[in-house]
């Protein structure tokens, strides 16, 4: 195996958890910024770094201003008494299909050792500016089941041209390692980074899991920062104008 797992903060387990949220940068960044924002307002701890030598050879600083290699991060949230949520992600992925399909098996794989049952993929969907809809997808009919007794949102005839990527991968593949695997979808322009996109998808799976999350709140507020960034002569009316209601999500 190509993957390398580096455990961290004394970890050498995944705590158990049985479910997994993952998310990489992609349509309006949603499911990357959802997770970052996740990890943050629930105080998550890093267990482990998943280093691979598919991953782009950039190394960066971390939150510590030291230089790290190319690795996807992987932390857990505790949701109750000794019961934790998992959530992997990473600024990063393999550049050519061959590798991410190696990459995304080889997680999976990890996954399956540790007995994560339910690995939930983030993402965002490009659609017309009207449409702001959260839905998921599963990849086995069993697991549609058991989303749809939960009150999930669950669509057969999206996303229709497919998807591509990691992120595809993870989420169709999980029934070939005993895992049930979804993708959860939120739409979006695309255009930018869709932060109410990203709240939305949160609230509707800590909604539809039960996981009694810190959900971000300040979406409305970091929307009105941007608008004031685009319009500074202008910024009373424009701010007033196009918060008053929902249809200004989309910037």
């Amino acid at each position: 195996m190509s993957l390398l797992v580096e455990w961290r903060n004394g970890h050498d387990s995944l705590l158990n958890a049985r479910v997994c949220l993952f998310s990489l940068p992609g349509v309006g960044n949603i499911g990357k910024t959802a997770l970052d924002a996740l990890n943050s307002t629930n105080d998550a701890i890093e267990l482990a770094r998943l280093h691979h030598t598919a991953l782009p050879p950039l190394a960066v600083l971390d939150e510590d201003g030291l230089l790290s290699p190319p690795h996807l991060c992987v932390r857990a949230i505790e949701i109750k008494d000794d019961d934790w949520l998992l959530t992997i992600t990473g600024s990063s992925q393999p550049l050519e299909p061959n590798n991410q399909g190696i990459m995304a098996r080889e997680i999976l794989e990890m996954l399956r050792e540790h007995q994560v049952r339910e690995l939930i993929v983030l993402a965002g969907m490009v659609d017309d500016t009207l449409s702001k809809e959260i839905f998921i997808v599963p990849s086995s009919s069993s697991y549609r089941v058991d989303l749809e007794s939960k009150g999930a949102i669950v669509r057969r005839d999206e996303p229709s041209s497919g998807a591509i990527g990691m992120a595809a991968l993870l989420s169709s593949l999980g029934p070939v390692y005993g895992i049930s695997s979804a993708c959860a979808i939120a739409t979006t322009i695309g255009s930018s980074g869709d932060i109410l996109a990203s709240q939305n998808l949160l609230l509707a799976l800590d909604q539809w899991f039960g996981f009694d999350l810190v959900i971000p709140d300040d979406a409305n507020q970091k929307l009105i920062e941007k608008l004031r960034d685009l319009s500074p002569e202008n910024k009373t009316d424009l701010v007033s104008e196009l918060t008053k209601s929902h249809d200004a999500f989309y910037m």
